[in-house]
């Protein structure tokens, strides 16, 4: 796919839909011996969540696993939809554009391994992280140059918005605020 038709699709993207281990975080888990669990997540991709939401866009996370670690994040970052625990991903997929009031066309979705292809090829725009299964970033129409966990998400998030139009008024704000502009 062409780097004009990633950004044709790019511009219709109103939904950013994501899994979170080898996504938002490098994809290890700790387990302690209380039996927690805890994950990493990186801070450029919290503000680009952030940004994300003052574009008016949503986010959230469908994932397998169920982990208070990511219930916490994705609450601190305001995401609107998190499905966790989903054994059938893709019907979790169909219940959130529902909610969301999107079609398939209006949604991103990144992925980083074989049980995030199906959602990828669903989506306007499927993306796998730099360092997803190699099945995965084959049915990419775009895959990140960042792995997983280490600001994929932002660099996503700067595609989208800058095909937008959005990304330049939004950074705007940080250089307005260093120079004392309201």
């Amino acid at each position: 796919m062409t780097s004009s038709d990633v950004q044709q699709r790019a511009a219709r993207i109103k939904l950013l839909l994501m899994d979170c281990d080898g996504v938002l975080t490098d994809g290890r888990i700790w387990i302690f011996e209380n039996g927690e669990e805890q994950k990493g997540f990186h801070t450029r991709d919290g503000l680009g969540i952030d940004l994300w939401h003052r574009a008016g866009l949503k986010s959230g996370i469908i994932s397998g696993r169920t982990s208070s670690a990511v219930e916490t994040r994705a609450r601190a970052l305001g995401m609107s939809f998190v499905k966790q625990g989903c054994e059938d991903k893709q019907e979790a997929f169909a219940d959130t554009l529902a909610q969301a009031e999107v079609t398939n066309e209006e949604v991103a979705f990144i992925g980083d391994d074989l049980n995030d292809i199906p959602l990828m090829m669903q989506s306007g725009l499927g993306i796998a992280v730099a360092d997803a299964a190699s099945e995965t970033r084959e049915h990419a129409q775009y895959v990140t140059k960042t792995v997983g966990g280490q600001g994929a998400v932002r660099e996503v998030i700067e595609l989208i918005l800058k095909s937008q139009g959005r990304w330049d008024e939004l950074v705007r704000r940080y250089v307005d605020t260093a120079r004392g502009v309201n």
